[in-house]
């Protein structure tokens, strides 16, 4: 989508008022997402932008992860002209069109997210060069629901997830058994997020 210089910069938002001391923030609480699989975190930077059906969470981890090296697809719910500038100029990163292509996919609703098995998944001696996907969802609680295992999980986390495909657990098993490859998560739900690495089981 190619943007005229007035639309794109009226479209531009501050991001973070504080950079590096947010984008630290940011990149703690996805780490502590990605090291306790299934434990809900704050992401307390403020970073907004205008972009319609934006989860607070999402914007704020793409804001600390992307820079001009990473490739990111957006939903189409997502994309849009607010979205493409102020990535672009907040990061530095390149859209593309195919999701196959990114390095990070942000879907704006678990109806938005790709199949998973279609998703950069790395290869058995680069396992890093897979995707993670920042998924949007109605709701996460510590609730019945699913019981997840695996490292980074003592025993059992319990994970009650509202917003998903009917066959995402089906996926997830999938991309669970293609270990050292496959795809991570971060589920985003206002300004709550929840890491669901590839090594993470789930069962109901």
């Amino acid at each position: 989508m190619n943007l005229a210089p007035s639309s794109a910069l009226s479209s531009l938002a501050p991001g973070f008022s504080n950079p590096v001391q947010d984008s630290q923030a940011v990149f703690r609480a996805v780490l502590d997402a990605f090291a306790r699989p299934g434990q809900i975190q704050t992401v307390r930077s403020a970073a907004r932008l205008p972009i319609a059906q934006a989860q607070a969470a999402a914007v704020n981890v793409l804001l600390a992860l992307l820079d001009q090296d990473c490739t990111l697809w957006l939903s189409p719910a997502l994309r849009q002209e607010a979205a493409i500038a102020n990535l672009r100029f907040h990061t530095g990163c390149q859209i593309v069109e195919n999701a196959q292509q990114a390095q990070f996919v942000w879907a704006a609703s678990g109806a938005e997210l790709p199949a998973l098995s279609t998703l950069a998944c790395g290869s058995e001696y680069e396992p890093e060069l897979s995707a993670t996907c920042l998924v949007q969802v109605n709701a996460l609680a510590h609730a019945p629901g699913w019981t997840l295992s695996g490292p980074g999980i003592r025993g059992a986390q319990a994970l009650n997830v509202d917003g998903l495909p009917a066959d995402f657990v089906a996926q997830w098993t999938d991309n669970h058994a293609r270990f050292p490859q496959g795809v991570d998560l971060l589920l985003c739900a206002g300004d709550q997020l929840v890491g669901l690495p590839r090594t993470t089981r789930i069962g109901s």
